[in-house]
């Protein structure tokens, strides 16, 4: 046998040829062994370095590398690759230094300058970087990987177009360069340009179908083009490919949410943060999920770990600002959107929900002027002008929130809330058959759309179509617009179609005062059906309603409630009775107050020498048409000529009326109006009331006084249209607004009338 002797530098050969054959561990034993008999072999160290690099072995590989330069300081090859590791480690200071060594050495060294330039982008030093592959660009101007990172630093720095220009020239030198294929298409879903990102990540795919980052990216791109479930299997495969994939994770969370799966979104983001707790992202997209199941609080607790990792964080405190408007903490929601935009001045959620907030504090200017700001970021915006519409509406500018409601539709044609803000816009122009299209159009889209079929209500009933009306106003309990609070009852809600003879009905609340006076109505009909009738309302109503015909319990609502067989709403009274206009049981007066409260007021009020006209210019405050239905002291100023005895039935005074109630000859008795049995006895000895729409109004007509009712240009629905007298009362006369919606009309019809009515009662 002939024994075959080999050279150091045939082994070394040998050894290059196995790494390049991806044979580390074979590779390695040639290097020891050639080291063992040449320890100051400086190519040997440079190779066994590069070996381990390649295993991860990042310590050993720099030792070696240090070792060869220690033995050949100016070996430009180890020098680089020391760069490299270096940079691998993140010690970027050393790997530049590492790099200024070999080009010093060797200036024109492309790969060297290349990768130095990679040194100073990671560092954020981008005008640096882009001088670098400027550098090798003119040295080598098709170099892709140089046109290539050029592109990252230009998008790093947002110039998205022009690193697509980079992007294209990159792959124009190699159409297969799957990195700059991938980073294209994050430039053009930078720009929006959906279609676009989703064929380069479809060809980056396919060239390597085993590229995460891609399949994550090209979830991203589905996402935005709103083919969720494609999103999602994407995602999948990106993580089949790498389980612990934190974008895949993070960005499957996001489609899942949007999808309404909360649970399983909840699930990827905790996968995420499980890889890495400093995810900001994350922590702001399970707060969303947080928020949308309603647990405000774990919400609210992970917006903050969000911005504590990341202050700058826009999306975390736009949220976390909802999240406690939400919880009515109007204040700490203002901050929160006003802390967003001290890091994003033009940041359009945080401007639009920062004017939704000021919008419910009816600091409707200031809204306005967010909405507009919003409107000047992101013009066809379709949720910005539609909150717009909103809010123009609140100042009556009708025709300018008609326009925005339209403008919205045309940018999102199938915007169902847009529609039904429309048709409400429309209602308070009074053109209702348009108003019942729109909702119509909204109920289309959105079958389960409470707000809309509520609204659509409304108009039904306002334009005295009953028949549809109460079926569609029985969606108010599910409409966040009634502002109705939900309450679940162990027994059957009753809508007429049951026998309820000998069984217990609790028949409850639900609005306010005005609603409970205005339709306990149907107390003595339930109870002519052989029921026992529970009534609960508002505790100021309990006593006066002890004298409605047919209750056989009258309870304060919050109490305990005592055993009943089923329950209905008073205002789903009407629809269990079928209620047409002219079937309203509206014969005589249906509450009542005991003789000794009437001869008490009577005495209270004094001789009689004028006839006594009691007065409610404004009801709740916080009622959601307060600012149309209620009107200043100042407007009824004009009545006072009229020899009368005036006196006031407001149990609370506005701050802005006070002033003018001081000056007024009117008897002022709020302080001793206790509950509503106080208020019914002291109209019972008047000869006139005149009040705005509110539960007055509602009190006087129920116990048969003459009530002369104040209304806006387009009325709550109960007063109809185009009538001067009510179907509820016989006793009620309606003044209404004219298209100005101005009230000095109206006062000055009152007040001709009530020179007549007072001249007759002489």
């Amino acid at each position: 046998m002939t024994i075959v002797s080999m050279s150091i530098s045939e082994v070394f050969d040998f050894a290059l040829k196995s790494y390049y054959a991806g044979k580390q561990a074979e590779a390695e034993q040639l290097c020891l062994k050639i080291l063992s008999a040449d320890p100051d072999s400086a190519a040997t160290l440079n190779l066994l370095a590069v070996i381990h690099a390649s295993l991860g072995r990042n310590d050993a590989a720099l030792a070696c590398y240090e070792r060869a330069l220690a033995l050949q300081p100016n070996f430009i090859q180890a020098l680089s690759n020391r760069g490299v590791m270096l940079k691998t480690m993140r010690r970027h200071e050393e790997a530049l230094e590492s790099f200024d060594r070999a080009l010093a050495l060797q200036p024109d060294q492309v790969e060297i300058l290349n990768n130095r330039a990679g040194v100073l982008q990671e560092l954020g030093r981008y005008q640096e970087a882009l001088a670098g592959y400027d550098r090798v660009l003119a040295l080598r101007p098709d170099h892709p990987e140089a046109l290539n990172n050029r592109g990252v630093t230009l998008q790093a720095r947002g110039g998205h177009s022009d690193a697509l220009t980079s992007y294209n020239a990159a792959l124009a030198s190699r159409p297969d360069f799957v990195e700059a294929l991938v980073n294209r298409g994050i430039a053009h879903y930078e720009l929006k340009r959906f279609e676009d990102a989703l064929a380069d990540y479809d060809r980056a795919i396919a060239l390597r179908p085993d590229n995460a980052d891609a399949l994550c990216n090209r979830g991203n791109a589905l996402n935005k083009l709103g083919y969720r479930e494609a999103a999602l299997t994407s995602y999948s495969a990106a993580l089949n490919l790498q389980p612990h994939h934190v974008e895949a994770l993070y960005n499957r969370g996001i489609v899942l949410h949007k999808l309404q799966c909360f649970d399983q979104a909840l699930a990827s983001y905790d996968g995420a943060l499980a890889l890495r707790p400093d995810h900001a992202a994350a922590l702001a997209g399970r707060g969303a999920t947080l928020h949308d199941q309603r647990r405000f609080d774990e919400a609210l607790a992970s917006f903050d770990d969000a911005i504590a990792l990341s202050p700058d964080c826009a999306e975390a405190m736009v949220n976390r600002g909802v999240t406690l408007h939400e919880l009515g903490r109007f204040d700490e929601a203002l901050k929160s959107f006003e802390r967003a935009l001290v890091s994003e001045p033009d940041n359009v959620e945080a401007l639009t929900n920062r004017g939704v907030v000021l919008h419910d504090l009816a600091r409707y200017d200031e809204a306005l002027a967010e909405q507009e700001h919003a409107m000047s970021v992101r013009p066809g915006d379709a949720a910005v002008l539609n909150n717009r519409g909103v809010t123009l509406r609140k100042l009556r500018r009708l025709e300018e929130a008609l326009a925005s409601h339209d403008l919205a539709l045309a940018s999102r044609p199938n915007y169902a809330e847009a529609l039904a803000n429309r048709g409400t816009t429309l209602y308070d122009l009074k053109r209702f058959d348009e108003a019942l299209a729109s909702y119509d159009q909204a109920i289309a889209l959105r079958p389960d759309y409470a707000d809309a079929h509520f609204f659509k209500g409304l108009s039904s009933l306002v334009t005295g179509d009953f028949e549809r009306g109460w079926i569609e106003y029985q969606w108010r309990g599910k409409a966040p617009a009634a502002r109705i609070t939900g309450r679940a009852f162990p027994r059957p809600l009753w809508l007429g179609q049951d026998g309820i003879a000998d069984k217990t009905i609790l028949l409850h609340s639900e609005q306010g005062f005005g609603d409970s006076i205005q339709f306990c109505r149907y107390v003595p009909l339930v109870a002519a059906r052989g029921a026992r009738v529970v009534l609960e309302v508002e505790e100021p109503l309990c006593g006066l309603m002890t004298s409605v015909a047919g209750a056989t319990r009258v309870i304060a609502r919050g109490g305990p409630l005592p055993e009943f067989d089923f329950h209905c709403p008073l205002p789903s009274l009407p629809l269990a009775f079928g209620t047409r206009l002219e079937t309203i049981p509206s014969d005589a007066a249906y509450l009542d107050v005991p003789r000794q409260a009437r001869d008490y007021w009577n005495a209270r009020l004094g001789p009689q020498r004028a006839p006594r006209i009691g007065l409610a210019w404004a009801g709740n405050a916080k009622h959601v048409r307060d600012r149309e239905r209620s009107i200043r002291l100042l407007d009824l100023v004009p009545l006072f000529d009229i020899e009368a005895s005036f006196v006031s039935l407001q149990k609370e005074v506005r701050a802005g009326d006070a002033e003018t109630l001081a000056k007024c000859k009117m008897l002022q008795l709020h302080q001793e109006l206790g509950d509503f049995s106080d208020t019914a006895a002291l109209i019972s000895q008047l000869d006139l009331v005149i009040s705005v729409d509110t539960s007055v109004a509602h009190l006087a007509g129920a116990l048969g006084k003459p009530v002369w009712i104040l209304l806006t240009y387009a009325p709550d629905w109960r007063w109809l249209l185009d009538r001067d007298d009510s179907p509820w009362y016989p006793g009620a006369r309606l003044f209404r607004q004219g298209q100005s919606r101005e009230w000095s009309s109206v006062t000055m019809q009152v007040r001709d009338a009530l020179h007549r009515f007072t001249t007759n009662a002489r």
